[in-house]
């Protein structure tokens, strides 16, 4: 039966990245719904490969979006992406968490999951638009990235504070991943310097090495590796930029080959089809409690720093998918949360990663800004051959 599920998994990945190519559509979004579709009705289930390969894909993920950050233009425009990025995390979780625990009286914990969840920003959707639209080197792109990573970065740290569970592993994950943060950069880039661009890649090796090592050890300890993963992909980000933009290029395209679209349909298979359907009424609110949530809480700021882009940036800044996806699947595996609560969960990140996209590009494209980008198609066509759309 493993051979089927490896067979199956594998026709999966094959069969998301052509219909992403083809349709234009995230291979992220693909790999969730043809994983629960498989399985609903194929007969795939979750193996002990697929949820520890699932696992370390969310940890890869985690990391791939901290080296998407720019840290000059962060430093540029902090006090504006605090502000946005602070309020799109804080209004979603509170709204989030009261919405659940008052009127569906869902446990404290699984309430602050859902306040989490909610709070998040889709780094790939915005990423993957911007590049699209060539908004990604304007001031409203810088903006939007900086302002997704501070809401991102409060849900992380929310997160950590939490669920965190001390113990002496506790102790020994915090001082190893300090160390982490401050020396792998410094290390890959010695080992860059000294062995060059071999083909046994020691340098995506050592990479590898220590996010299984932050795994680990935050098993160990009864905790999870998102936080320090995070900010490794941070540090690490100014090297890839500035010195070394081919070792990124190469450890991603390892991550979107095989690596992250475990995480999505190991995703998928966790979510019920029948129960969504008699919970129905339940994701829709959810849905829209993080949507009206992001509006109230974005949009008066955006109105001040950017008025004629405003209601397009809220609702780029209302997206949401892998850091979702991420918090609801530590939450089911640390049992804070039971499948039909995970289904409703994931359902609503689905949603909102497509829908308030379409209507942002539909109708509040700041047209002012790109008037004279031409040629989209090409670009679009650039990116996803590249596979940006997961970042």
């Amino acid at each position: 039966m493993d051979i089927y599920n490896a067979l199956l998994v594998g026709s999966l990945i094959f069969l998301s990245s052509f219909l992403s190519i083809r349709f234009m559509i995230s291979a992220a979004l693909l790999e969730i719904i043809l994983g629960a579709i498989a399985g609903n009705y194929l007969g795939l289930y979750q193996t002990e490969w697929i949820k520890y390969l699932g696992e370390f894909g969310g940890i890869v993920l985690t990391y791939l979006a901290g080296t998407e950050v720019n840290i000059l233009v962060l430093k540029a425009k902090l006090k504006e992406s605090f502000v946005i990025g602070g309020i799109s995390f804080l209004v979603p979780f509170i709204g989030g968490f009261l919405f659940v625990y008052y009127f569906f009286h869902w446990s404290i914990k699984s309430s602050e999951i859902v306040g989490l969840v909610l709070s998040t920003t889709s780094i790939a959707v915005i990423y993957t638009l911007l590049v699209e639209t060539g908004l990604v080197k304007s001031e409203l792109g810088k903006l939007l990235m900086t302002s997704c990573f501070i809401t991102n970065l409060f849900s992380v740290i929310f997160l950590s504070i939490l669920f965190v569970h001390f113990n002496w592993f506790t102790l020994l994950f915090i001082i190893v991943s300090i160390l982490a943060i401050v020396f792998t950069p410094k290390i890959i880039n010695k080992m860059t310097l000294s062995f060059g661009f071999k083909v046994v890649e020691p340098e995506l090796k050592f990479l590898f090495f220590v996010l299984f090592s932050l795994m680990w050890l935050a098993k160990l300890g009864n905790n999870h590796a998102i936080l320090p993963t995070f900010i490794l992909g941070l540090t690490m980000s100014d090297y890839f930029k500035s010195k070394n933009n081919e070792l990124q290029t190469r450890f991603r395209a390892i991550a979107f080959t095989m690596l992250n679209p475990f995480f999505f349909i190991k995703g998928g298979l966790n979510i019920s089809f029948s129960t969504l359907g008699k919970n129905i009424w339940l994701l829709v609110g959810i849905f829209f409690v993080k949507i009206i949530t992001k509006i109230i809480g974005v949009l008066p700021f955006a109105n001040k720093y950017i008025p004629k882009e405003a209601m397009f940036t809220t609702l780029l800044m209302s997206t949401g998918l892998t850091f979702g996806i991420i918090f609801s699947q530590y939450a089911l595996s640390a049992g804070i949360i039971d499948k039909v609560q995970f289904s409703i969960l994931v359902t609503t990140e689905i949603l909102s990663a497509v829908i308030p996209t379409l209507i942002a590009q539909k109708f509040f494209e700041p047209k002012h800004i790109y008037a004279n980008i031409k040629d989209k198609e090409t670009i679009k066509e650039i990116i996803y051959k590249a596979g940006e759309e997961d970042v």
